[in-house]
This record gives C-alpha cells, structure tokens and sequence, in this order.
C-alpha cells in the first residue's frame, strides 16, 4: 500500500506541543511497522520545510532532511499537475483550501493513492481515506 503525507502530519510528528502529536506519533509508528511505501509531494516538502525553519530553525529542517525524507518518495509536480491543480483551487474558491492542497489530490489521484498520513478535513471531503481516522 502507499501513504500520502501530508504537512499537516509531518508538523504534528515533528512539535511536542502540536495538539496532534499523540496521534501523529502512534500512526507514524503504525505505518512504519506495515512497511508502506511513503509518498509526499515536492510542494508538500518544501512548504513543511520552510514551517519548521520558520517555527523551529534549521536544525529541525536538518532531522527532517536526514530522517524522515530518507524514507520518503518524492512525487514531482510538474506543469500538468500545477495547472490542473491550479484550475482546481480556483474553481473551489475556499479561503481555507491551499494550492498545495490541491496539487496534493491530483497527484494522489495520478497515482491511485486513496489514503493519506494527514489531520487537514480537506482531504477526507475530497473522498480520500485519512490515517488517523
């Protein structure tokens, strides 16, 4: 099976004090156990990247580079996806909806990917299974 993740996932993982961290750390270790294939996207990555340098500094992005990114495939966006997910976040026109966001669904729909490691509602609206549930 393969596993989406999300930034929502990786911040609550990374930050003890993030109201999702029990949660986040339990499903983390679940997943691991079932030796998934895990699947992020580029701007996922770099959008979480740029949050952890923001709220914690450079050495949390360094963990985050050395190891969780160890064990995770990178989906690229390319201009297919960006534009259909760009035609997507538009057409939506929620205050609450990121771009990322929608890059994220296209490509897990490229992909065949029904389940993501996420806490973002977006998703779960969007038909894909959430890990937590």
């Amino acid at each position: 099976m393969n596993i989406f993740l999300d930034t929502s996932a990786y911040l609550a993982m990374l930050n003890a004090n993030d109201q999702f961290h029990l949660p986040a750390k339990a499903a983390w270790q679940e997943i691991l156990a079932a030796n998934t294939t895990l699947v992020s996207s580029n701007y996922v990555l770099l959008e979480t990247i740029t949050l952890l340098k923001h709220r914690f500094g450079m050495q949390a992005v360094r963990l985050f580079n050395g190891d969780i990114l160890a064990i995770v495939e990178t989906a690229w966006v390319d201009e297919a996806i960006h534009q259909q997910a760009m035609s997507a976040f538009l057409i939506a026109n929620r205050r609450q909806l990121s771009l990322v966001d929608c890059t994220s669904f296209e490509i897990m729909r490229q992909k065949g990917m029904d389940t993501v490691f996420t806490f973002d509602p977006h998703f779960r609206e969007q038909g894909f299974t959430t890990i937590p549930t």
